[in-house]
């Protein structure tokens, strides 16, 4: 998934907040506007791509969700309930508007929509600071009535991890959570915790991986996140691989890599738990521009990002989510 999907601890619109930031420029917060009047005119769709995403054998041709869950704009990291009802991603309206004005055009983050039968709810935005407080918040993991999110705010120097508590029907008592999943001495990269709460998957360059980004695993012990182990040579490989999503059940692990089919972009694979709980090797189950996974609780359906791209493979054109499904 690199290099084009580095947002938050990947791509330059946080870089440059952080340059912003650092240099200490008075700089107003964004006012809350209507997305739509920030969208592009021109909506691409599977008729059109050049680069259409493909599914293995047992899994229905990959479609996109329908507006106004996708728009002209760019729909990004999905994460999904165990309900299947709730589906939260990152938006950003315009693909090509530079990152630095993306910071400030007011609907840049953290969405929300729920589902009716077939169809999306109207996206709502997910506050996650103060009125005026300039931020950016993106990479949501969300368990019960709590959410880890990485942020790029005022008070902080880089990029943080963050916790909010779900209640009275608001996202709240947003805080700093870098102590608890001990992001500096791991260096804690997307993550995705286990049902049971009892591991933290996460993707990392620290040392000891086999190359770039690796996907890693620390236990919860009595005294909070342990050492984390490198997933292997099974999982992992000389290139990267990252964003992690394990299923409820905690017998699949999902993550994206290079392709291994030759495909362009990045792929998304599936590893499967072994009986002494190890992982199995890898799969591709979803090619060309696939990335960050998010499954239903039973498993039989798979929504993730596909990133449209000119024919030269050149230009990003749009992002959208979509949606596939495991064949009985």
């Amino acid at each position: 998934m690199k290099p084009h999907l580095r947002k938050l601890f990947r791509i330059p619109v946080f870089a440059l907040f952080l340059t912003i930031l650092a240099c200490g420029q008075a700089t107003p917060a964004p006012a809350s506007v209507d997305r739509t009047t920030l969208l592009p005119d021109i909506k691409y769709s599977p008729e059109s791509d050049f680069w259409p995403p493909t599914a293995k054998d047992g899994w229905t041709q990959p479609v996109p969700l329908p507006f106004p869950a996708n728009t002209t704009g760019g729909e990004d990291s999905p994460f999904l309930l165990p309900d299947g009802q709730t589906l939260y991603f990152f938006f950003t309206p315009d693909v090509s508007i530079p990152a630095e004005k993306q910071l400030f055009d007011g609907v840049t983050g953290i969405w929300v929509t729920h589902r009716s039968g077939e169809a999306w709810s109207e996206p709502e935005r997910v506050w996650l600071s103060d009125p005026g407080e300039l931020v950016l918040d993106g990479c949501e993991f969300v368990s019960g009535s709590i959410m880890y999110f990485c942020t790029a705010r005022e008070g902080y120097t880089g990029i943080q991890w963050f916790r909010a508590d779900f209640r009275n029907s608001l996202w709240q008592d947003w805080r700093y959570a870098g102590d608890e999943l001990r992001q500096s001495e791991y260096e804690v990269g997307e993550l995705h915790i286990s049902s049971d709460g009892q591991e933290l998957y996460f993707h990392s360059s620290r040392a000891g991986g086999l190359g770039d980004l690796d996907i890693w695993v620390s236990t919860m012990t009595s005294s909070g996140w342990g050492e984390p182990d490198n997933l292997g040579p099974l999982v992992n490989t000389p290139n990267w691989e990252g964003w992690p999503y394990i299923s409820s059940d905690g017998q699949e692990l999902w993550f994206c890599g290079q392709s291994k089919k030759g495909r362009p972009g990045p792929a998304i694979f599936r590893s499967v738990r072994q009986p002494d709980r190890s992982w199995g090797p890898a799969e591709e189950i979803i090619s060309t521009f696939a990335g960050e996974p998010t499954l239903s609780a039973d498993g039989m359906t798979l929504y993730f990002t596909h990133h449209y791209y000119s024919e030269d493979l050149g230009t990003m054109l749009e992002a959208d989510i979509y949606v596939s499904y495991r064949l009985p």
